[in-house]
């Protein structure tokens, strides 16, 4: 996508408050149906969450709408304007696959563990035989399509792996660093200031938990460190990608993957070859990143800075 010649091309501070409201009204909009609205409170889990989606949705389409205003852009037209954020389908395979090798490595440790639990398991149970037949091998694909029915019916799993992944990228990614950037910040600076904002609108959930369960302040607070500490470390992992490959769909799969996953396995009493596994997935992690994210494997043309994500100052 191109903006207009110059080096920043977006004031700073218009930038920078920008970046701020965007974030303050992610979070601010969630809590507008029972303050602002006064509408009584939903009669059910679902539907709390339903209203809750369609808020992340309203403020994502808002963001995305200011920050068309603000971007120097030179033509409003779909395909450029998409391209601002990211969100193209051209080098689509790309950005799924080479950022989901790269974040599983990560997760070696835990990839070791559930194969060893499972080792275990059968170990266990040596005696029962195992089905190979054409109907031992319907019941576990039967098994696997329930199981992906019961995520689709999960709303739990509606905001941890869809609407939650793909609101946040938008907003915290697409928007924020497409402005930083524009704003004449340089993409190490971005990569270490939007995670700041993402991990901030992230402490809702630990004071709605800290209030809904009546925890110790201690207790919270050791929790909410923890929570921005990871957060932090994600965020400029996916403001990263993001930068590296001006695809806003590796760090959403990334998201993605992350939540399902939850914490990486790095250690484990049960065997030692967890914390090896870790090691030697976080080593090759660190090996691959910049090769893995070439700008080279997601653009077409690398050859100049007339694109708003400036990706050839990392060629």
């Amino acid at each position: 996508m191109e903006v207009n010649s110059g080096a920043g091309g977006v004031p700073v501070p218009v930038a920078v408050v920008a970046c701020i409201a965007m974030a303050i009204f992610y979070v601010a909009i969630l809590y507008s149906p029972t303050l602002i609205l006064r509408l009584p409170p939903p009669d059910s889990f679902k539907s709390f969450m339903i209203r809750r989606f369609v808020c992340a949705g309203i403020s994502t389409v808002v963001s995305l709408l200011v920050c068309a205003f603000i971007l120097p852009l030179k033509s409003w037209r779909m395909p450029y304007l998409f391209s601002a954020y990211g969100i193209r389908l051209h080098h689509m395979w790309e950005a799924v696959i080479f950022p989901l090798f790269l974040t599983s490595l990560m997760y070696t440790g835990s990839f070791v563990l559930k194969i060893f639990s499972i080792w275990s398991s059968w170990a266990e149970h040596g005696d029962l035989p195992i089905d190979l037949s054409l109907h031992g091998l319907k019941s576990v694909i039967q098994n696997l399509i329930n199981w992906m029915l019961s995520l689709v019916y999960n709303i739990s799993a509606w905001r941890m792996y869809i609407v939650g992944p793909l609101t946040e990228e938008l907003v915290f990614r697409a928007c924020m660093i497409s402005l930083l950037l524009c704003g004449g910040f340089k993409p190490y600076t971005v990569i270490l200031l939007s995670p700041v904002l993402f991990s901030l609108a992230h402490l809702n959930h630990l004071l709605e938990s800290y209030m809904q369960r009546d925890s110790s302040l201690l207790k919270a607070s050791m929790v909410a460190g923890f929570q921005l500490g990871y957060t932090m470390i994600f965020g400029s992992y996916a403001s990263f990608l993001f930068v590296r490959t001006a695809h806003i769909t590796a760090p959403l799969v990334s998201h993605m993957f992350c939540n399902f996953m939850g914490l990486p396995a790095f250690f484990s009493p049960r065997t030692g070859l967890v914390s090896v596994g870790f090691v030697a997935g976080a080593i090759s992690f660190v090996y691959l990143l910049f090769p893995l994210t070439s700008p080279a494997l997601y653009n077409d043309r690398t050859d100049d800075c007339k694109c708003w994500q400036i990706y050839c100052v990392w060629s």
